[in-house]
This record gives structure tokens, sequence and C-alpha cells, in this order.
């Protein structure tokens, strides 16, 4: 584990593009179970458990961008077509006595598991919203989306388990100080921020073009962007509770984009009816 920053984005890079990166307990071993009926496995079922993982999900994408060949015309961009090119048993093969994040954690505090364990349960709300919502704007992929919200925060979630003392520090510099930009929390503690890291690591992965847009913040003109940064915002705002301040924005901000009143969007989200303003209020 490490308990000092690294010297650049570079070596951050290195780090994670030279070692095994640990998947979920609970991904291991569902694809252990698959392993052991193979004959009955197709590519949808393999999908769906590899979809609620961050660091699986990248690991496959990464994976199939080198077998693509020059005889393919376009990117692969779903995680169900990527297991199609591999096909079943070489993706098995690949994927074989995986390293979980509980393990390669057992050493660490409690709070460090507990801490990468909510953000990734963060990430996989965040997929859930924005599939939901790609949905219901009958978007053309909408597993694209689901990917780009799933990956959003995957520079954090790597850092939290080879850094996990460096997470806490960063989590609690937050906490200290309520209205610091969570990126400056990060420049201060890694000297980068986890946005920084993660457009390097796309690169290094050669993820598709269309995937690295819909990560980035940047490009939130576009409405399939702004699907995935509205979800990853009241995934992330939402995390601290249902009367968290910054939700209201968020609310009228999805209604912006599914055309929907605040109040429709709350029913949506499951949440009682926003109580009436009394008259004078």
């Amino acid at each position: 584990m490490l308990e000092h920053p690294l010297p650049s984005v570079e070596d951050w890079v290195l780090l994670f593009t030279n070692n095994s990166l640990p998947v979920l307990r609970l991904t291991r071993r569902r694809l252990d179970d698959m392993r052991a009926d193979i004959d009955r496995v197709d590519a949808r079922d393999l999908a769906k458990v590899i979809l609620q993982d961050p660091i699986m999900t990248v690991r496959v994408l990464a994976y199939i961008q080198p077998l693509r060949g020059r005889s393919l015309q376009h990117d692969i961009t779903t995680i169900a077509s990527a297991v199609m090119m591999a096909g079943i048993i070489p993706f098995f093969n690949r994927f074989n006595e995986l390293l979980t994040i509980e393990e390669q954690l057992s050493d660490a505090s409690p709070q460090a598991l507990l801490g990468v364990l909510q953000i990734i349960r963060r990430a996989q709300r965040a997929a859930d919203y924005a599939q939901d919502w790609a949905i219901w704007r009958q978007d053309v992929n909408m597993e694209e989306v689901r990917i780009a919200a799933l990956l959003h925060d995957l520079a954090e979630i790597l850092v939290w388990c080879s850094a996990p003392a460096l997470g806490l520090q960063i989590q609690a510099m937050q906490k200290a100080n309520p209205g610091m930009r969570s990126a400056d929390a990060q420049r201060q503690v890694l000297g980068c921020s986890f946005q920084d890291i993660q457009h390097a690591l796309c690169g290094a992965w050669h993820l598709p073009d269309l995937l690295r847009e819909l990560i980035d913040d940047d490009h939130a003109d576009h409405p399939r962007v702004r699907n995935v940064v509205v979800a990853t915002r009241l995934a992330r705002h939402s995390a601290n509770g249902w009367n968290d301040p910054a939700l209201p924005d968020d609310f009228a901000d999805i209604g912006g984009l599914l055309h929907l009143s605040v109040e429709a969007v709350r029913q949506r989200l499951g949440l009682s009816p926003h109580p009436a303003r009394e008259a004078g209020d």
C-alpha cells in the first residue's frame, strides 16, 4: 500500500497499468460460478455481472482493444460485444484467479475498505440512474451511457485501492473544509486530480473515443454526456442523504435533461412530494 503520493500523473498510470487491478469479491465469486457451468454461459450473462463492477468493466474494455484488429471499422463500446469478440473460453482463461479489492485492502484500516466500497456503490447507483434516463430519452445505446457513469470516478476508486491512506486524507480534508472543491483537495494531497489520472489512463488503455468523451465533463453540452454528469452528481450528493443542499439543483438539472418537472423527477426517484409552501413563504 502506498503511504505517499507518486511524483507525477505518469507514475500513477504506470502503477495502474503494470499491476493487476483488483475486482469486487462478489464479481470473482459470480465469475467462478459461471466458469463451473461454462456451457450454459453466454455474453449477456457475463455482461450483467461485469457491468456491476467498475474495475472489471475497464479491465475487459482494455483487454479487448488490441484484439480488434484493423479489419474492424468501429470501436467496441459494450461489454457483451467485447466478450463475444474475445470468446467465452478465452475470456475465462484471461480473467482467472482474480485478485479482489477485499484481499488487497485486508491489511488496511476498516475505514479504507468501507471508503472504497462506498465509492463503488455510488458508481453503481450513478450507472443505474444514467441507464434509466438513457432509456427514457430513447438513447440508441444505453449501455454506453451506463458504462460511462460507472467509470466516471474510476481513478478515485483505483487510488483508494492502492493508496487508501491518501484517500482517507482527501476525505478528511473535505470534511474539515466543506466549501473546498474536490479537485483542490485531491491536488493538495496527490499533486494532481483524479480527473488528471483518469484522462491519462483512458489514453494508456486506448479506450474508445466515444467512452472517453462521455466520461469527460468538459463535453457536458452534449445530452448524453449531461446524462452521465447529472447521474454521477445525484449519486454523489444523495450518498450524503436526501437532504443534501445540492440536491434541488440536481433535480432541476435532471428535469431539464428529461423534460420533466422537478416533482416528476422526485416521483421517478421514489421520493415523497415536496411539501407545499405556506402562504407568505
